[in-house]
């Protein structure tokens, strides 16, 4: 169900502070899934550490998953340590490490399909109301103000 947005003429809305705004986001969606993942024991890095490893069984090694997932790590405090969130996963049984690389056990996909069902409800309410054009223009403005500021506007691989 779609929450009432009061109107506003568009030049009293164009003149509002970006940063407050994506700022006020940020935080809104970041509380709702980091708590959904929380249901699972997981945090943010533990849940891009399962997909990764669930999208190519045995194809990551440590180091290299580390170094793919750290920009997106950008800003968490404390600085996250990839190998702690590999050992925490080894250390539940969700992971086996061999000389192949990291592969997800049938516990460690049970988990990841529990957190993803979980996601989805939050996904579901934050995109509440906002037509696919709308939120592919949304992006597509936040993404312009990235690559005005000399950031990497490109989608994430």
């Amino acid at each position: 169900m779609a929450v009432h947005l009061r109107d506003y003429p568009e030049v009293r809305l164009a003149a509002q502070p970006i940063g407050y705004w994506s700022d006020a986001t940020a935080q809104l969606v970041l509380a709702r899934i980091r708590g959904e993942l929380a249901e699972e024991q997981l945090t943010q890095p533990h849940w891009w550490t399962l997909n990764h490893v669930a999208g190519e069984p045995g194809g990551w090694q440590r180091a290299a998953l580390a170094d793919k997932l750290r920009p997106y790590a950008v800003g968490i405090v404390p600085a996250v340590d990839f190998d702690l969130v590999i050992d925490g996963l080894l250390d539940r049984g969700w992971l086996t490490e061999d000389a192949h690389g990291l592969t997800l056990t049938e516990a460690g996909e049970a988990g990841r399909q529990r957190a993803r069902g979980r996601l989805a409800g939050a996904h579901e309410q934050i995109h509440d109301g906002i037509a696919p054009g709308e939120w592919a223009a949304a992006l597509n403005v936040l993404r312009r103000m990235v690559a005005n500021l000399g950031g990497d506007a490109d989608l994430p691989t």
